[in-house]
């Protein structure tokens, strides 16, 4: 499968990912890093221990990922987790953050295979 097919599976938008790096050994380099990026796990380890500015920052930087990357579904629920969210006082609203999950098994499923 090539880097434009899965960007396809992950409901991404290659075109955009390619005009951001240039070329398609940038994109895939990049997309593949993504595997290793702490955000998901940080967002994941906040809201177990009720960190809500901890959990904030990690999907606002999960959102700014995923934006860089298109990988378009993902950012698009990752950022209305970060608008609700915003005031840090406010736990993660949970379809919210299973709308964030889903996306971000699509892209890592993905990426994997």
């Amino acid at each position: 499968m090539t880097i434009e097919e899965k960007y396809i599976c992950l409901h991404g938008d290659y075109e955009e990912a390619k005009n951001r790096l240039m070329n398609d050994r940038l994109v895939e380099k990049f997309a593949l890093k993504f595997l290793s990026d702490p955000s998901m796990q940080q967002l994941r380890d906040a809201i177990a221990t009720g960190d809500n500015p901890t959990a904030f920052r990690a999907v606002h930087t999960l959102k700014g990922v995923a934006a860089n990357l298109a990988f378009t579904e993902l950012r698009m629920a990752a950022s209305e987790l970060t608008e609700q969210m915003r005031s840090c006082d406010k736990p993660a609203d949970a379809e919210l953050l299973r709308k964030v999950e889903d996306a971000y098994k699509l892209v890592i499923d993905t990426l994997q295979k």
